[in-house]
């Protein structure tokens, strides 16, 4: 995300390198594999979590926050290093030695929590963006930054924002997801267990031969990629599903197969919110003039798929990389901005 230059209300108080804690680790190289290649070029992946606190305990827990940022970068400290893009073999890779650590920024901003997270009516992006840290980009040596944090106190209740970038060549959602459950068991103090070591092993995804060299060859660059385009205006919204609304998803959907004579198709709590999202999404569409001219033409729904337990041999389920795929359903534009319980069946 672009931030706004003009924004005055952001100020930064601090910025810190956070290092992996203990002894200083040795030097580590990790090429990328090509399930990782793939997001070499890609937009970030960016996180902001927010937290009650209140203005008493904001420096303790921003203090907090980084001496167990150290805790959780031991066990991961690929984070703590560098996405080198050219190396002797040829090869990008993720590269640590001994000094290497994570930009911690710690910020504050005149907002009031309830305004920035709320569910009940749309936030300006352009406000968001301010939370969200960058990554440092190539320095000297090549290297760019893989993981950033912001902590942002929020004036004058002194509620906290928490930024997490992350490169998406370093590791999947899983891989992050883990990492974040790693720093909130260190933060929680140390009566609370860390959750199991990440596998930091890149030798544990077989590439079949040529397959890596099929996505060098194929690789598009940044400038070939559409980012997403932020305008001052542009507005974010949450739209909540309760239970009941997508139980009425599936009740329509096995209504519908009932209609046609066909098996009810397997219709679980995520396939009811993804089928919903889908066919609202193309009957806006539809509206607004999209897709009006030819119903026939294709549409794409894509959804990350896990593919640790689906690689031969299995990965494991700690292994920090990339390890996910695509899921592609496709549809008839038409079809799917059909009303009622058409375009739900369809999707």
């Amino acid at each position: 995300m672009a931030r706004d230059s003009s924004s005055s209300r952001l100020r930064v108080v601090d910025t810190a390198v956070v290092t992996p804690s203990g002894p200083p680790l040795p030097p580590s190289s990790l090429p990328l594999t090509f399930l990782d290649l793939q997001w070499i070029h890609s937009p970030p992946v960016e996180r902001i979590f927010f937290y009650h606190i209140g203005a008493a305990h904001a420096d303790l827990v921003v203090s907090s926050l980084k001496a167990s940022l150290s805790t959780a970068l031991r066990a991961f400290f690929p984070l703590a290093g560098r996405l080198r893009a050219t190396t002797a073999n040829g090869r990008p890779d993720i590269f640590y030695e001994p000094g290497d650590g994570v930009t911690f920024t710690v910020a504050e901003y005149d907002a009031d929590l309830s305004d920035l997270a709320s569910d009940h009516h749309p936030r300006q992006v352009a406000e968001l963006v301010q939370l969200v840290p960058r990554l440092r980009h190539a320095d000297a040596d090549g290297g760019a930054a893989l993981l950033s944090v912001q902590a942002t106190v929020l004036l004058p209740r002194g509620d906290l924002a928490l930024g997490v970038t992350v490169h998406h060549a370093a590791c999947d959602g899983a891989g992050s997801t883990s990492f974040l459950h790693t720093w909130a068991a260190a933060c929680a103090g140390p009566d609370r267990p860390l959750p199991l070591a990440p596998v930091i092993d890149r030798t544990l995804i077989t590439e079949p031969a040529g397959l890596y060299e099929h996505y060098t060859n194929n690789l598009m660059s940044a400038d070939e990629i559409e980012f997403v385009k932020m305008s001052p205006d542009q507005l974010l919204a949450t739209f909540t599903l309760s239970r009941e609304h997508l139980q009425g998803v599936k009740d329509a959907v096995a209504s519908e197969a009932a209609r046609r004579g066909q098996t009810p198709p397997r219709c679980s709590t995520l396939v009811a919110a993804l089928g919903f999202v889908w066919s609202c999404y193309r009957r806006a569409k539809a509206e607004t003039g999209d897709g009006a001219a030819d119903p026939e033409s294709p549409t794409y729904f894509i959804v990350p798929v896990d593919y640790r337990q689906l690689m031969k041999p299995p990965v494991p389920a700690t292994y920090l990389g990339n390890c996910i795929g695509p899921a592609i359903g496709a549809a008839a534009k038409g079809e799917l901005a059909s009303a009622g319980a058409d375009g739900l069946f369809t999707a």
